[in-house]
């Protein structure tokens, strides 16, 4: 059966990384027959409101760990480059039908949801390895969500979401090169860019993403991330949690077991709520897992270093399956964030205070 694949215009500065997409066996046959040429793509407008009920809805339920929570710091790039067939291939379409990471089975693992706070986005301030000022900013965030009033974040106000909080994302996209991968997001046009095997610079120029670079450890990508921007909507989740400039993210990139993926997240949707299987009448809610794959799961595991909010490291894992669009195919839907008021999720307009009739 061919499938159609398109990469949306603008994702890429470089139209070399198309190619690589064609190495991914589920667009071979595409690319060989019609070969693969980025498009540009009907522009979906975001909302908020879906991801906070997610990520808030169930906070009364402990959350499901994940499988394998082994995590090896990185500093830098591995000291020999694996040939190119010795590394698996991770290229294409990700997604998980739950917002939010799982926590590690044992040992420190970030701010979760807070008991008692059912439909608020309101952290565990009382996690104990928050330093007193970022457990007091947990705290006022949310009180200020407890009272009714929305708290900006990097998502429902447009920003870079940055690490980890981009793991907030359902879905992703990965397109790998020998010497680079670059992982788009599914949420406003966000793009990682890693540099495989090489060291961070001397001094980095901090931003939205930080500086990343990557090598393979046997059939695992790992990713070193330093140098991520603080600003002011900075934070590492939903709850507030703010980070520092010693901010340090180390993923590990890995194939599991078809079981082992819907294990973790069968156990995890009983903790929180799952995405409706189809979009209302012309809705369009972006990714979602594909049904009918029964091939490998993705599993990164992520430990975060920051002095100068945590005690110690923690970390957690995102665990995905092959995704696709709500249309079933591997077509990539741009999602994009502007202040408007129609759910696109919902297909419907917000309601907002109006007028019946004018002031003057």
């Amino acid at each position: 059966m061919k499938q159609d694949f398109t990469v949306r215009q603008g994702a890429l500065d470089d139209v070399e990384a198309f190619s690589s997409v064609a190495r991914h066996r589920s667009f071979r046959r595409a690319a060989a027959e019609r070969g693969v040429t980025p498009s540009a793509r009907r522009a979906v407008p975001a909302g908020v409101a879906l991801l906070a009920y997610a990520i808030a809805a169930f906070p009364d339920v402990g959350f499901a760990p994940a499988v394998g929570q082994t995590v090896v710091l990185a500093v830098g790039p591995a000291s020999a480059t694996p040939s190119t067939a010795s590394v698996p291939d991770l290229s294409g379409i990700w997604s998980r039908p739950y917002f939010g990471v799982e926590p590690p089975l044992a040992g420190p693992g970030p701010v979760m949801a807070r008991p008692g706070n059912r439909g608020r986005v309101v952290g565990d301030y009382t996690n104990p390895i928050l330093k007193p000022h970022a457990a007091e900013a947990i705290k006022k965030h949310g009180e200020i969500e407890v009272s009714g009033v929305a708290v900006p974040n990097p998502r429902n106000q447009c920003w870079p979401e940055g690490l980890p909080f981009i793991f907030t994302d359902a879905g992703m996209e990965i397109l790998q090169q020998p010497n680079k991968v670059a992982i788009i997001y599914d949420h406003d046009h966000q793009v990682r860019r890693v540099r495989l095997n090489e060291a961070h610079p001397a001094q980095v120029t901090p931003s939205w993403y930080g500086d990343s670079v990557g090598h393979w450890e046997g059939d695992t990508l790992v990713i070193d991330t330093v140098g991520i921007k603080v600003g002011r909507l900075s934070m590492l989740d939903m709850f507030g949690t703010p980070h520092s400039p010693a901010l340090h993210v180390v993923e590990r990139y890995s194939l599991i077991e078809y079981e082992a993926a819907v294990a973790v997240q069968e156990r995890t949707l009983k903790t929180r709520p799952a995405f409706p299987e189809t979009p209302p009448p012309g809705g369009d809610a972006g990714l979602h897992v594909d049904p009918d794959y029964k091939g490998k799961g993705l599993q990164v595991q992520f430990t975060v270093e920051d002095a100068g909010v945590f005690t110690t490291p923690w970390s957690a894992t995102v665990t995905y399956r092959r995704g696709v669009n709500w249309r079933g195919s591997q077509e990539w839907p741009e999602v994009v964030c502007a202040e408007n008021m129609h759910e696109y999720y919902a297909a419907k307009d917000t309601a907002v205070p109006h007028a019946d009739e004018p002031d003057f």
